[in-house]
């Protein structure tokens, strides 16, 4: 009985120090066999749901590793884990992962979805900011350079009184941003040591300018917000996996793009002299340098119709006008054409470019008509006919799927001459007064001008009563599609 007794207890306690835990780079490894243990055991756990496979879970691997070293060695309470979802099915099931990576953050046992960067500043960023205080308290000039020097970005406010209003919007904004470090000084001496003055906001950051007054003249939430984001960006942000989340979920809805090839040597020739073009519009527009070699950067240039022989080049995109592209006259890249470009746009003397292949000779001789940007108002609103059109892309695997229905669908209505069949490459061929959004998307264009969209089964006798009814059950939908989430949607992180 001793010796049971002895065992459950050895067992036990190496339950509690964690001892039975796998770890892979001091992020834990879990299971079905333990999750739910290790949950209610940690006051604060990050979990990622990932796949082997997933080429965003790969790139995130190295940060989300080096945040729990970081979280370890500051013997934090707060504990990373990771779930391999193709193992542990039922896992990912129960907590409704639909892609990868997921993480979730667990306080107290309860769930909340991470809204937080990529980098491993950023989670641990997240995270303090999710258990802790919206501020840190610094106490000593000692602190507040200790502060500065293990953070790429660290937000000082400096405040003898934190009653005044300028405080409490310091402190509310440093509520409201989750993925940024804020602290705030108190004492007098401290302040004059750090070479500030009371009511003082400074970005301190260990790249370019090492500090950044806030010099707004509005001091509100919004534009201390704002400001943080712009000034803890670098003045020109080169595009990767670990990037796309600050860069398409941040404050600044238009971009200017810039693709360059780094084995030709394209960052060195021209980085520089258009950083002083991006750091006087950086408020209102960000600057991103795309790197061409990078086989996962070929769908950004498929998306803005280039190829290769056009690098280095710019463009412009406008996220807030279902991302809206804009073509510079020239491809010179010298900060006179640049800027010219931008002031452009601004001023709206720029008109979208809109992407359009050549009309094939053949594009009527089967029973699936093929329209491009060119003859697609001609085919598709004639008053005589009704009109299916398929958007799709090339890479689509729904799309692929549909193919050999809807051909034996344009077979059915080929000697129907009030019916047209057709399908679009949406991804080479944009229109103006439609937006497509999701793959494949299925209009039917009436007769009576209306426009509905198909959402029942890709079936062939589906289509066809779809067709037959004129949309029957439907409802008109508007010509600019706003759903992102429907099929297969080309991520923004990867456009």
């Amino acid at each position: 009985m001793r010796v049971i007794i002895f065992s459950l207890a050895i067992a036990l306690l190496g339950t509690a120090l964690g001892d039975e835990i796998p770890s892979e780079d001091n992020v834990l490894v879990l299971s079905k066999a333990n999750f739910d243990n290790v949950i209610a055991s940690n006051e604060f756990v990050l979990v990622e749901f990932y796949a082997p496979w997933c080429g965003h879970c790969k790139s995130l691997a190295p940060e989300y590793a080096k945040a729990a070293t970081k979280l370890l060695e500051e013997e934090s309470p707060i504990k990373l884990a990771k779930v391999d979802a193709t193992q542990e099915q039922d896992l990912a099931e129960f907590h409704k992962v639909k892609g990868y990576p997921t993480l979730i953050f667990f306080k107290k046992g309860n769930p909340l979805e991470y809204s937080g960067g990529r980098q491993a500043d950023d989670i641990v960023a997240w995270l303090k900011k999710k258990t802790g205080p919206p501020a840190v308290e610094v106490a000593s000039a000692e602190q507040a350079k200790e502060l500065i020097a293990a953070n790429n970005v660290v937000i000082f406010g400096f405040f003898p009184d934190q009653g005044t209003d300028k405080a409490v919007t310091f402190l509310n904004t440093a509520g409201l941003v989750d993925d940024q470090i804020f602290a705030i000084v108190t004492d007098e001496k401290v302040i004059e040591e750090l070479e500030a003055q009371a009511e003082d906001v400074v970005l301190y950051k260990n790249f370019e300018d090492p500090s950044v007054k806030f010099s707004g003249e509005e001091f509100t939430e919004d534009a201390l917000k704002s400001w943080a984001f712009v000034q803890s960006m670098p003045t020109i942000v080169e595009f990767s996996h670990e990037t796309a989340s600050k860069i398409f979920g941040g404050q600044i809805k238009y971009h200017l793009l810039l693709f360059l090839s780094k084995s030709t040597g394209h960052f060195e020739k021209y980085l520089n002299s258009l950083k002083p073009v991006a750091k006087n519009y950086r408020d209102r527009i960000m600057t991103v340098a795309i790197d061409t070699d990078e086989d996962d950067h070929q769908r950004i240039l498929e998306f803005f119709g280039m190829k290769k022989e056009e690098v280095p080049s710019a463009r412009l995109i406008a996220l807030e006008q279902d991302m809206a592209k804009y073509k510079p006259a020239t491809d010179e890249l010298s900060a006179n054409a640049v800027e010219e470009f931008v002031q452009s746009f601004f001023a709206g003397t720029l008109k979208q470019h809109l992407l359009s292949e050549d009309l094939p000779a053949d594009w009527a001789a089967k029973p699936v008509k093929v329209l491009v940007a060119s003859n697609f108002d001609e085919v598709v609103f004639n008053p005589e006919k009704k009109v299916l059109v398929e958007f799709y892309a090339p890479w689509c695997g729904h799309c692929k799927q549909l193919v050999p229905i809807y051909d034996k669908l344009g077979e059915h209505f080929e000697k129907d001459a009030d019916v047209v069949i057709a399908k679009i490459d949406a991804t080479a061929n944009e229109l103006e007064h439609t937006k497509i959004t999701s793959f494949p998307t299925i209009k039917l264009y009436g007769k009576d001008n209306q426009v509905r969209e198909y959402n029942g089964e890709r079936t062939l006798a589906g289509l066809t009563k779809f067709v037959e009814t004129d949309g029957e059950g439907a409802s008109p939908v508007p010509s600019v599609s706003e759903e992102y989430e429907e099929d297969e949607a080309a991520p923004r992180d990867e456009l």
